[in-house]
């Protein structure tokens, strides 16, 4: 069982304008994937504010995946996926290319997504959109392969011809 936690990216969520509805819908759909959801927090879209968080749930807490939902689409204020490959070593960009491919199925805006994923030490870092029902449609199309990843990323035996 891998670690993971979840980050929500919006600024009305964080100043308590708005309930937050996509990080716990997100946090479900990892538990019931297997995931050990140790840690949930909500930040405004500030880039900065997101790098430190994400470096903490990294370099600090050693959390496997580290799942962000919010601040991917076009507004001048969406973020998310500037902060998170600034602080990744690596991408990962099969994960939101999967993600965009399964969304485009039921809604051609998926293209406008600009989600990204990335590798930061032995950590996993995946964008959702903020929308609760995209953000469980995306995640729903990649969850099953997170944890082979995470197999690899993390030192363990994972059979990469195995059938998923």
């Amino acid at each position: 069982m891998f670690s993971a936690a979840v980050v929500t990216v919006s600024d009305r969520s964080f100043a308590g304008l708005r309930e937050d509805t996509a990080g716990p819908r997100v946090k479900e759909q990892l538990l019931a994937a297997g995931f050990d959801v140790v840690d949930t927090a909500i930040v405004p879209d500030v880039q900065p504010m997101i790098e430190t968080l994400l470096c903490r749930l990294v370099d600090e807490r050693d959390i496997a995946l580290i799942i962000t939902t919010g601040g991917t689409g076009f507004s001048p204020r969406d973020v998310t996926p500037e902060a998170t490959l600034a602080v990744c070593e690596r991408r990962a960009d099969g994960i939101p290319e999967a993600m965009r491919a399964a969304s485009m199925a039921i809604t051609p805006r998926a293209m406008l997504s600009r989600a990204a994923a990335g590798i930061r030490g032995r950590s996993l870092i995946v964008n959702l959109p903020g929308s609760p029902k995209a953000a469980v449609e995306n995640l729903a199309a990649v969850a099953d392969t997170l944890s082979h990843g995470l197999q690899m990323l993390r030192g363990g035996q994972a059979d990469c011809a195995a059938q998923p």
